[in-house]
């Protein structure tokens, strides 16, 4: 089976990227956003961590936002309690999929995390800052200085970059994602 993980800045497109490769996903972000709507315990380890923010089930974005700007250690505390369960789901899509030709790690802390293994294909997103901003803030509860807390987290683009064994520019248009997509897998395939 090859990996393929995706990087880049945060709103680059990478789930568009991920999505368009016509294999099977798994996008981080989603299970995420999952587990703070189904998973009873992951919302019980978090409100007993973070009681003054997290108080409602299913838990609501705005609560985790709220931890988040009340206090920069919050964050760790989220990622401790929510990276346990997103490995596990990881884990259980590889099995899952492990007769696949290809699979896609849509995963946001893939290198940070050390997600990846040596033998995985790294493709970077590129996209320009001006059009990533535009998307970002079309996103229902954008946040500046949440965007800039993640970011703060996350390895720079410079460096992710460098680590990719692929570019994909992505001006988001269906044609230039599908062109760099078809000419990655000619080479890997």
């Amino acid at each position: 089976m090859i990996k393929i993980g995706i990087l880049g800045d945060i709103g680059s497109g990478k789930s568009f990227v991920a999505q368009n490769f016509g294999y099977p996903v798994f996008n981080a972000d989603y299970e995420v956003a999952k587990l703070y709507k189904k998973n009873k315990n992951v919302f019980n380890k978090l409100k007993a961590k973070l009681p003054k923010y997290i108080y409602s089930f299913p838990i609501k974005k705005i609560e985790i936002s709220n931890a988040i700007l009340g206090n920069k250690n919050n964050l760790n505390k989220i990622v401790k309690i929510v990276h346990i369960e997103i490995r596990n789901k990881l884990n259980n899509f590889l099995k899952k999929n492990k007769n696949k030709k290809i699979v896609i790690l849509d995963i946001p802390l893939l290198l940070e995390n050390k997600i990846n293994n040596k033998k995985d294909i790294l493709v970077y997103v590129q996209s320009k800052k001006t059009h990533i901003l535009k998307r970002l803030k079309k996103r229902k509860n954008f946040n500046q200085r949440i965007l800039k807390i993640f970011r703060a987290i996350q390895y720079s683009t410079i460096y992710k970059k460098k680590r990719a064994h692929f570019v994909i520019k992505n001006n988001f248009t269906k044609k230039s994602v599908n062109d760099g997509i078809n000419n990655i897998l000619k080479e890997i395939t």
